[in-house]
């Protein structure tokens, strides 16, 4: 790694969209911190494929939902200097109608998808404050943007990272730091392949067929670059015309 690199850390690195994030990333001169929860073998996979083509990579793993954890492994991190682009990725979904939903159900859906981005961004924005250039970006969902039976919870807490988007984007724009987030579709891997079967994803996608994960991932290499600098506070979908 030399000095001139800068940081990106991916939460949630480790699966099918993060990996593909991680990798797209490893392209344009970043270093990149691979995180996940509590398979550190899948995100040290991840950076062996990244390292294989010549790229700068470690990985991490903690708890994004326990906040002293949390705080104890960016601190760790930013000893090493500060991260200037955060993609905010680590995600679960506990589907059931709300009717019939359990409270650890909605807390755990809430406490994984919107209290982690809270205990991962806060500790790092001073940081990247000072260098008067950073990129965040937080992957949302078509179910915070429209809803979606079943998913009360997690829409709930995927239209409350779009909030906090947009908040977080005027508190730092003028230091330099973009604050977008990006609203995937039905995408391909392990989240959605047991949900969604063919005949159902032609009924609901216009294009069908699910989006890939390296679609997503090239989206948000291009919000994290400096081509994207005046971009900012913006939901962008990435759905295959569902919406």
């Amino acid at each position: 790694m030399t000095i001139e690199m800068k940081r990106a850390l991916v939460t949630g690195g480790s699966g099918d969209i993060g990996e593909a994030i991680c990798l797209e990333l490893s392209k344009t001169n970043l270093h990149v911190i691979v995180h996940a929860n509590s398979n550190i073998a899948k995100a040290n996979n991840v950076v062996d494929k990244i390292k294989a083509a010549g790229g700068s990579a470690e990985s991490i793993s903690f708890d994004i939902t326990d906040q002293t954890a949390s705080l104890t492994a960016l601190e760790n991190l930013l000893e090493k200097g500060p991260v200037q682009v955060l993609v905010n990725n680590a995600g679960i979904h506990q589907d059931a109608i709300l009717a019939g939903m359990k409270p650890e159900q909605w807390n755990k859906v809430i406490d994984v998808n919107l209290n982690g981005f809270f205990n991962i961004t806060q500790p790092l924005l001073l940081p990247m404050m000072k260098t008067r250039w950073g990129r965040i970006i937080n992957i949302s969902s078509i179910a915070g943007v429209m809803g979606n039976r079943g998913q009360a919870n997690y829409a709930a807490a995927k239209a409350g990272i779009i909030g906090a988007t947009k908040s977080l984007a005027m508190e730092v724009a003028s230091r330099g730091i973009t604050v977008n987030a990006v609203a995937p579709g039905i995408i391909a891997g392990s989240m959605t392949e047991e949900i969604f079967d063919k005949a159902k994803i032609k009924q609901l996608v216009p294009m069908n067929r699910t989006g890939t994960p390296e679609e997503v991932a090239s989206l948000v290499g291009f919000l994290a670059s400096d081509a994207a600098g005046y971009i900012s506070s913006q939901v962008i979908s990435i759905n295959g015309a569902m919406a």
